[in-house]
């Protein structure tokens, strides 16, 4: 018997349905269950995520320690990217992980502070600033806006170098050598 991870099995749209459902949201206690901030329901992690694809809302990860562990396989990456993720925001990541994000042209990012995860809440839209000047070891800035519109800014930090670079502004790094750069 194949086990209960058979029905992922097969391409990547069947395989991001299991796209971060072990996850603890911080917000409710729960795995797989995620606050969708447009229709203000509780609904899996990939559903929610399909539902910001569908109507062209970037979407982020904000996540504690070692992000990425056990996932060292390009899919849990290619999935963050297929269903329309930009960014994953953290105090670490497995050291493989991040570079299977960077490859998916998403943005691997940590907080300069680890403590400024604390400042996060669910409900706080995220706006990465800075992305035209992204250079090698300088960091960016993360805008945290509040319900109520006051917004507070943080360092957030990068481990791209410059072919890296190449490979977030092409959307992937297979986007960039099809362009034969």
């Amino acid at each position: 018997m194949a086990g209960p991870w058979l029905k992922y099995r097969g391409h990547l749209d069947n395989i991001s349905n299991n796209m971060l459902i072990g996850a603890t949201n911080s917000e409710n206690g729960e795995a797989n269950s995620v606050r969708n901030q447009v229709t203000d329901k509780f609904d899996t992690v990939p559903g929610t995520a399909r539902y910001y694809k569908a109507h062209n809302i970037p979407w982020v990860v904000v996540g504690d320690e070692n992000y990425g562990e056990g996932s060292s396989r390009e899919h849990a990456a290619m999935s963050v990217r297929f269903l329309g993720g930009a960014a994953v925001i953290v105090k670490s990541f497995a050291r493989i992980h991040e570079t299977n994000l960077k490859k998916q042209g998403l943005l691997p990012l940590t907080f300069h502070n680890p403590k400024d995860y604390d400042l996060i809440n669910p409900e706080d839209k995220l706006s990465i600033l800075g992305l035209k000047e992204l250079t090698p070891g300088k960091p960016l800035t993360l805008r945290i806006t509040k319900p109520s519109g006051e917004h507070t800014d943080i360092t957030v930090d990068h481990t791209f170098n410059e072919n890296q670079i190449t490979w977030f502004h092409a959307g992937s790094a297979l986007n960039h050598i099809a362009k034969g750069n």
